[in-house]
């Protein structure tokens, strides 16, 4: 029984080297084919066939259904590939083994769990807050769903955390020292190790320093060799971001190309988690195919050929789903002559979305001194990090274990569906107002639990916090690993302090402020990264009250 009747009967084709009859079925869709084939020595009367549709969801009763909400089913089992060659389809059919039931319960066991919580959830949401919002929607109000699922919020919270987050970003000047030295050789850039300074004065007096005495010395000249290496293998997952980042193709759009091409017979199944080929794959066989081809066939030639040296087999990115095989070409289409023939660096030649070049500098000995042509020092502004691209808003979804490679857009078209998210015309997701809306609630629902998780942390706790007057603020890390202040009732409590990025270690001590109010406040002991704090500053510093009055973080 196969998932579809083109692959049943190119299967079918196989497995009888053409030697098959075909009837038809109880379905015109769905032919049966009919030959003798042995396995394991015995001779046996073999039927291939076929099923269409998929299947999406379990349902209510129709007096329920008006309710019912539920996410594709996303722990779906496969069975393992075959479609890897004539000798992979007959030996999985020579080591035929029973379907494991456990696997199917547990496939029934997650569709019914998503089927009773989203329902659940989502005509408490519709009821609740359908005529609460102002909705830019093209459906019907009297059929809008506010629909909720166990990967769609989590989806939605990355969206609406990255756009917190750069609400709440305070911009900070800072201040860095900048060289450059120019010869007949070309021109060297030279970075500076502290990288900036947030003080003017202590970067002033540095500046002034080197200006004082410009002559530089080449205290170490160091070599080696920059290697540039292919991409691993294509999965689903790197498509999608791929088509994103290259061609502003949203992940829907991409699957929906992807599936027709394969349907064609240009690629392999589209949906897949392996990065990897395996050693069993005839790779020769896949670039052979293409050696025709208009504009990489040369390429697929010189690849061919032992005497070019240039065969290397694909690294593997780690990830197997033993179930299909990385994305790859089956055959090719002659309708790209008009891509631009501008690299010709090994596999840069034939894939054109990375370049790789470079600049030449003036050669440097140990011991050399020289006075830089330019010596300038130079201010900037930090700045909030972007909204997420598509391409950011997969990857975040993918370390969290989030949807699976064939309905991770789904999720992502969802928001979009339900007016939780927008997207602009840089291919970036801004929450609307509802968006954020449910994130707030279903945060705060949670709230109790997390805030006495957190209160139970020894010496986390700094101070009550003196904006909302209800949660504690807490020592913790950021993302990016940086060290805050933060109230434990956010997101309803946006009270916050961002520690300078010099801090590399931050622990409350029992030392308590006695100025501020409410207390008790108690003091920070800090140790900083050396070359990032002003010339004669100590990497260990106890920190004076920084919640209103005198003193420095």
């Amino acid at each position: 029984m196969i998932n579809k009747p083109s692959v049943a009967k190119s299967v079918a084709a196989l497995l009888s080297r053409n030697q098959l009859r075909m009837r038809e079925g109880r379905s015109r869709y769905n032919k049966i084919f009919e030959f003798n084939y042995s396995i394991n020595g015995q001779q046996c009367h073999m039927l291939v066939t076929s099923v269409t549709g998929h299947l999406m969801e379990l349902e209510f009763e129709d007096r329920f259904r008006k309710w019912h909400s539920c996410d594709p089913a996303d722990q779906m089992r496969r069975g393992q590939a075959f479609k890897q060659g004539l000798l992979e389809i007959h030996e999985a059919v020579q080591n035929l083994v029973a379907p494991n039931q456990w696997f199917a319960d547990a496939v029934d066991a997650r569709q019914e769990i998503d089927l009773r919580i989203g329902a659940s959830f989502t005509r408490f949401q519709t009821m609740l807050l359908r005529d609460r919002f102002l909705i830019d929607s093209a459906q019907d109000e009297r059929n809008l769903v506010l629909s909720y699922g166990p990967c769609q919020f989590p989806t939605l919270g990355f969206v609406v955390e990255r756009y917190w987050e750069i609400q709440a970003h305070e911009p900070e000047e800072f201040w860095t020292i900048n060289c450059s030295h120019r010869s007949d050789e070309g021109i060297a850039t030279f970075n500076w190790m502290r990288g900036h300074l947030f003080d003017y004065t202590s970067a002033v007096l540095l500046y002034e320093m080197c200006v004082e005495d410009p002559t530089a010395t080449v205290t170490k000249v160091q070599e080696q060799e920059k290697l540039k290496y292919p991409p691993y293998p294509l999965s689903t997952l790197e498509l999608e971001k791929r088509a994103s980042r290259y061609f502003r193709m949203s992940s829907e759009h991409t699957m929906k190309v992807a599936e027709d091409l394969y349907q064609a017979g240009f690629i392999s199944y589209p949906r897949t988690e392996t990065d990897g080929f395996s050693s069993r794959t005839d790779l020769h066989a896949i670039v052979r195919e293409q050696q025709e081809h208009p504009v990489w066939g040369s390429y697929a030639q010189r690849l061919l050929d032992p005497a070019a040296g240039l065969w290397r087999n694909p690294a593997s990115g780690g990830h197997d789903d033993k179930a299909h095989p990385p994305i790859h070409p089956t055959k090719f289409s002659g309708g790209e002559t008009n891509w631009s023939q501008d690299h010709h660096k090994n596999y840069l030649e034939v894939y054109r979305f990375e370049s790789w070049g470079g600049s030449m500098i003036p050669q440097f000995t140990h011991g050399q001194e020289f006075i830089p042509t330019t010596l300038t020092l130079d201010s900037g502004v930090t700045r909030p990090p972007p909204l997420l691209s598509e391409a950011d808003l997969l990857s975040c979804m993918d370390k969290a274990g989030i949807g699976t490679d064939a309905t991770m857009h789904d999720h992502i078209k969802k928001l979009l569906d339900r007016s939780y998210a927008t997207k602009d015309a840089n291919m970036r997701f801004s929450p609307t107002n509802l968006g954020e809306a449910l994130v707030m609630g279903y945060d705060d629902m949670g709230r109790d639990r997390s805030s006495e998780d957190d209160n139970n942390a020894p010496g986390e706790i700094v101070r009550p916090c003196g904006l909302c007057r209800e949660s504690n603020m807490v020592l913790k890390r950021n993302r990016d690993g940086n060290f805050m202040v933060g109230c434990l009732g956010y997101p309803q409590c946006r009270n916050a302090i961002w520690l300078p990025g010099p801090v590399l270690e931050a622990t409350v001590t029992t030392n308590i402020c006695n100025s501020c109010t409410p207390g008790p406040v108690y003091l920070i002991q800090f140790k900083f990264r050396q070359l990032e704090i002003p010339p004669g500053f100590n990497v260990n510093h106890l920190g004076k009250c920084s919640f209103g009055t005198k003193g420095t973080v």
